[in-house]
Formats: structure tokens, C-alpha cells, sequence
């Protein structure tokens, strides 16, 4: 082993998504070595196919067709990191040898590269890295300036942008009735003769930003095939075709077309769509299928319909010809090869209906891609496991839909990706909490609910509850955090609907439908119990004295199930958000969502009212927020365990 010292290590995830499960185990160190410093760390995901008993051996093959779907083109496996017990030198150098084989199943190819060994041990769980140069892969150094990125959104994204191109077409395959067995190589000559069409010289590749305002003229370029850079013998382009390829990124970039980060942070995305023969559309035309002339002997004749969506990441300075033949064509290449090969064990019985999807969870710096199968529906068995599989693979829960079909980006123009705004199409306000000041807890821990809700209080939808409607409205609340995070499809139900659902459980009389009764913790957990299928834990407390002995207790919840609480005493009822707990002292404060707001949805009147924020037990004035003579019942409603 060489001597401490070499490059810097920055680390863009936090540590935490680094090493995720404290087995024995493999994960890719992933990284952008074409638009980053080489050694830049940006993810890291957990190699899950190896070989009978070994979990540090790898199957090569299965692993690098999984990172190919997932990966966007422009990131790249740049190193591997071993969790194990054992030598930190021979680990590390396992490390290294292994992703730069991984490397060469990925790509085909044989060329050395830079690469990163870790190895994290597994009792203490401490990581150390090491590197090694393209030209010293028999020696490693330490990498011992390790650096954590602080704005790791910000370092991505502020010079980063996406391009993203779908392409829709059918196939037709002509097998030989005499030659059923050549049908799998018929259809890899197929194939090959669509990915042969993305290079062609009469292929155009259409980018432009969207329209938009009156005033300002899209800009749109075309890019064709024959002055595009594929391989390194090709003759110079024209100076038309030079000029083209001067363009950048930046050029196309547009605020008006763009998705989000789980953190808000804006990611830019240019669209590009290809024509064929500068006239027609390959997704309305057979312009890249395979030409098939007529024979003597019968054939079978099988039409195969394809979906490609590829998503890739470039910097925004990055050439725009360049970004279609280094980024794009592979992206597309790579996804139609995995594609036939998911095809062809079922080419000549019911055809699978792949269909690729993006997904942008929390928890990662940068989307990935993943091809569900959709023959049998998203809720089969099978779709089921493959989700699994890809949450133990990112390191996400693994009791959260966040890679279901409703979870996948949606590419907007005229405005940003679906679900970012504080207002939705029910133009109910949405997280009104996130612009509240602190709580005033000195040394307290904020535990805070996790995800998004709508805020329903009096007076919404033209129904007059004053006086009697807030725990109708705290429920409602509930409901839209379960289906904001895709838990369920069911509407937000009326007042009259959630008397309904009392009646048919047999908990209220038929007359109770369109009354003004009160409901209350016990009511809520039977509705959510009856249309979401939801369970609720109950908790209990004689005296509204007594609730800040509770924020131990809510705190856990908030922690472990993020789901928003409602509170009942008397005759009112509130949503509970969070709490900010100091355990040393007993100071708390809890983060209250009053329903009973009958106001306009104004969002800076509602927190400078009071109506959404942080609530003493007990105020500077001596006030008491929650009633010493009330009983209190708190609704804790438990999240899914499903994916």
C-alpha cells in the first residue's frame, strides 16, 4: 500500500446512504467521471445478485443488466465499496478489481479507469477509502481529504440539466414455421437493425425548448445522423452541421420544462424527439423496423410493440450533438437490448408489456429508471417483488410506495413536474407547515410529520361545519396524506360520506347521515379502518395537563410513522403535525393544524393568525392551549406496511 495522500474525496449523499444494511455485502460507488471530478461520490447502491453462498462475489451479468435500466447515461459505477470483516488493504483492492470488471460488462470493453475501493467494517461500520490510478492498479492509496458536500442538490443540479427522449413503434417479426428454433436469433437481427437505425445517417434528432410566452420564439435545432460523432473514423461535418453541434445544453434549457428533487431543487429537461428520413416520425412511422422480403416457405408473423423512455443526465456546458450520440443513442441501444432480452423467452406466446418508468425518490441525489412488466397489472405478485428488490437495492423503505407507477415523474410543459406546488388541482393550500418559524424549545428535537397533506378546514367546498365539522376536517386532512403518498385512490370523502361509512359498520343510526353530530378519535379510526384500511393506535389522556407527557410517545410516532395525528377533547378537535421535544427538561411544543380556520386560503394569514403553528402547553402568558378538564383521545393512524 502506497503512502496516505493523492486526490480529494467528495461525497455528495450523506453517510448514511453510503452503507445501508450492516451485512456482508457489495455496493456500487456511483459517480459522473465524464461532468464530475473523478472522484466524486454520488450514490451508492447495493449489489443484490451474487454468487450461491458468497455474498461478495458478484454475478456480473445480472448486476450490470439491472444498473444498465437503472442508471441515467452520464452516470457511472466509479468504484465498489465491501462491507466485511477482514484487511482493509485486501479489501479495498478486492473493491477495485471488482468494479472495474463490473465496468467492463457494462461498456464490453477492456479500458482501465480511475477507480475507488471502500471497504466499511462490519462491527464498527467505519468506512475507509482508497483509490487507484489507471496506470497503478496494482497499488493503492488512501484517499484521506474526504469531504462532505453541504449543498449536495445545488453541486448537481445548478450545472446539470436531463435530456429525455420516448420513441413509440412496432415491430414486425417473420418466422420461418420450418425454423420456430431460429426464432430468438431472428429477433436479435431484428433488433440490431432498429439500434443500427439511431446512427443512420438519414436519422434527425428534433430539440427545442418549450413556447414560452407570446413574446419569446422557441428555439429548436435539428441534429442528423450523418454529423453526429459515433465512432472516431467518420469524415469532419459539414460547417452547417458544426455550427449545430456548437450548441450547448444551456441553450435548451427552460424552467418551463423541468421535475423536481425530493428537496425542490429544479432540474432542467430538454426534450428531443426522433424523425426518420427528415419526414416522418419514427414513433408513427415502421421507420426502425427491420425490412423483411416475401418467401415461399409459410412464416409466422409476430408485431412487437415497444416504449423506449430514456432519461440522461449532462452538464449544461456539455456539447448538445455530443449529448445525443454519447448519451442518448447508448440510453436508447441499452434499453431496447434489455427489452428484447425480457421479450424473447415469450416471443412466440403472450408478449410481456414492458414499459419503462422514472422515479426520483427521496433519499437520492438523482432519478433512475426502472422497466415494470405490465401484463398482469402493477399489484401482481411478481411487480411486487420487483419493487422490493429495487427498495433493498437504493436503500429506501421498505414500507412505502415510492416506486409505484403513480410515484413516476411527469415531464410538464408550461410548467413543472406534477406535485412540487403549495396549491394542487382541488386548490386546497399544501404543506402550510414548512413555512413556520421554530418552535422556541431550546435544545429540543423537532419530530415532524413525513410527506405532503392538503389543509381542510370550515367553510371548504361550500359546506358550512362551522361549529361542528373539525374532526371532519381533521380526518380529511389525514386522508389526503394518504393518498399524496399513494397509500390509496380513494377521494377525500365528504362529510356526508363519512357519516355513511359510520352507518354501514353499524356504528351510527340511518338518521345520523346529513346531521350535524360531532365525531370524534374513535369515529376517525372506524372510517379509516373501512376505506383505506387503515389501523390507528389510540392514545389516551385524562387531563389536557397531561398531553406534555405524551411527547416521548408522539415523537416515536412521528419518527417511525409520519403519519399526521388528530387530537379530540371537548368539542374540538386539531391536526397535530409534529412535536419539538427537549427530553432533558420536559420542554415541548407541538405543531398544530387548527381546523376550524374559516378564512380565505391565504397562506400568510394563516400562519401570522395562528391558525397553523407551534402551541405551548402552557404559553409565556400562562395560558393553556389544551384544557385542564377535557379529556383527551389522540388518533395515531399507522402507516402501510407495503411498497
Amino acid at each position: 500500500m502506497a503512502e496516505n495522500g493523492g486526490p480529494s474525496l467528495r461525497i455528495l449523499c450523506p453517510k448514511k446512504r453510503l452503507v445501508f444494511c450492516r451485512d456482508p455485502a457489495i455496493y456500487w460507488l456511483i459517480g459522473s467521471p465524464l461532468f464530475f471530478p473523478r472522484f466524486t461520490i454520488i450514490s451508492s447502491f447495493r449489489c443484490l445478485h451474487s454468487l450461491p453462498g458468497d455474498p461478495l462475489s458478484p454475478d456480473f451479468s445480472r448486476e450490470a443488466d439491472d444498473l444498465k435500466t437503472l442508471l441515467l447515461r452520464g452516470f457511472d459505477v466509479i468504484g465498489a465499496l465491501i462491507v466485511s470483516n477482514g484487511q482493509l488493504e485486501e479489501n479495498s483492492s478486492r473493491a477495485i478489481a471488482t468494479s472495474l470488471k463490473m465496468r467492463n460488462f457494462l461498456f464490453n470493453s477492456q479500458e482501465e479507469y480511475d477507480m475507488i475501493g471502500a471497504t466499511s467494517d462490519l462491527e464498527s461500520g467505519e468506512i475507509h477509502f482508497f483509490f487507484s490510478e489507471t496506470t497503478k492498479h496494482k497499488s493503492i492509496q488512501a484517499l484521506s481529504n474526504i469531504i462532505y458536500e453541504a449543498s449536495p442538490e445545488n453541486y448537481i443540479w445548478d450545472t446539470g440539466c436531463l435530456l429525455r427522449c420516448e420513441l413509440e413503434f412496432k415491430l414486425p417479426v417473420f418466422i420461418p414455421v420450418s425454423r420456430v428454433s431460429d426464432a430468438d436469433d431472428i429477433l436479435s437481427s431484428s433488433i440490431a437493425a432498429v439500434a443500427a437505425k439511431f446512427k443512420d445517417p438519414n436519422v434527425a434528432y428534433l430539440i427545442e425548448t418549450p413556447n414560452v410566452t407570446a413574446e419569446k420564439s422557441p428555439l429548436s435545432v435539428v441534429l442528423h445522423g450523418s454529423g453526429l460523432d459515433f465512432n472516431l473514423s467518420k469524415s469532419m461535418p459539414s460547417t452547417e452541421e458544426s455550427n449545430m453541434q456548437a450548441q450547448i445544453c444551456a441553450d435548451f434549457c427552460s424552467k418551463d420544462n423541468c421535475i423536481s428533487s425530493p428537496n425542490g431543487k429544479s432540474a432542467d429537461t430538454i426534450q428531443v424527439t426522433i424523425f426518420y428520413k427528415q419526414t416522418r416520425r419514427i414513433a408513427s412511422s415502421a421507420a426502425p423496423s427491420a425490412q423483411y422480403y416475401p418467401v415461399s416457405e409459410p412464416t409466422k408473423a409476430v408485431s412487437i410493440s415497444f416504449k423506449l423512455d430514456v432519461l440522461c443526465y449532462a452538464s449544461k456546458d456539455f456539447p448538445l450533438a455530443e449529448a445525443v450520440s454519447k448519451l442518448l443513442v447508448p440510453g436508447l441501444t441499452d434499453q431496447l437490448l434489455i427489452m428484447k432480452s425480457a421479450i424473447m423467452p415469450k416471443l412466440l406466446s403472450q408478449h410481456p408489456q414492458i414499459r419503462p418508468y422514472h422515479f426520483f425518490p427521496s433519499g437520492l441525489l438523482h432519478p433512475i429508471t426502472a422497466l415494470y412488466e405490465l401484463t398482469y397489472g402493477e399489484n401482481e405478485e411478481k411487480q411486487g417483488d420487483i419493487r422490493k428488490a429495487l427498495h433493498s437495492r437504493l436503500g429506501l423503505h421498505l414500507d412505502r410506495p415510492l416506486l409505484r407507477i403513480v410515484n413516476a415523474l411527469t415531464f410538464g410543459i408550461n410548467g413543472s413536474e406534477e406535485g412540487n406546488s403549495k396549491k394542487v388541482g382541488s386548490l386546497l393550500l399544501r404543506d402550510v407547515h414548512t413555512e413556520i418559524a421554530g418552535s422556541g424549545v431550546s435544545g429540543g428535537i423537532t419530530s415532524l410529520i413525513d410527506g405532503s397533506y392538503e389543509y381542510y378546514h370550515y367553510l371548504h367546498g361550500g359546506i358550512d361545519d362551522n361549529g361542528w365539522g373539525c374532526a371532519y376536517r381533521s380526518l380529511q386532512t389525514i386522508i389526503s396524506w394518504f393518498r399524496l403518498q399513494h397509500y390509496t385512490s380513494v377521494e377525500v370523502p365528504s362529510h356526508r360520506a363519512i357519516q355513511q361509512a359510520l352507518v354501514e359498520i353499524g356504528d351510527k343510526e340511518p338518521s345520523f347521515v346529513g346531521s350535524r353530530e360531532w365525531i370524534g378519535a374513535i369515529e376517525l379510526s372506524f372510517v379509516l379502518d373501512k376505506l383505506l384500511g387503515v389501523t390507528c393506535k389510540i392514545m389516551n389522556v385524562r387531563s389536557g395537563l397531561e398531553l406534555p407527557e405524551k411527547c416521548r410517545e408522539l415523537a416515536i410516532h412521528f419518527e417511525t410513522q409520519g403519519t399526521p395525528v388528530m387530537i379530540g377533547g371537548g368539542v374540538l378537535a386539531y391536526t397535530l403535525l409534529g412535536v419539538d421535544f427537549n427530553e432533558a427538561n420536559g420542554d415541548c411544543a407541538f405543531l398544530i393544524l387548527d381546523p376550524h380556520y374559516t378564512g380565505n386560503d391565504d397562506l400568510k394569514k394563516i400562519i401570522s393568525s395562528g391558525w397553523c403553528g407551534w402551541k405551548k402547553a402552557v404559553d409565556s402568558k400562562g395560558r393553556h392551549f389544551f384544557l385542564a378538564d377535557k379529556f383527551y383521545n389522540l388518533l395515531l393512524p399507522q402507516r402501510p406496511n407495503m411498497v
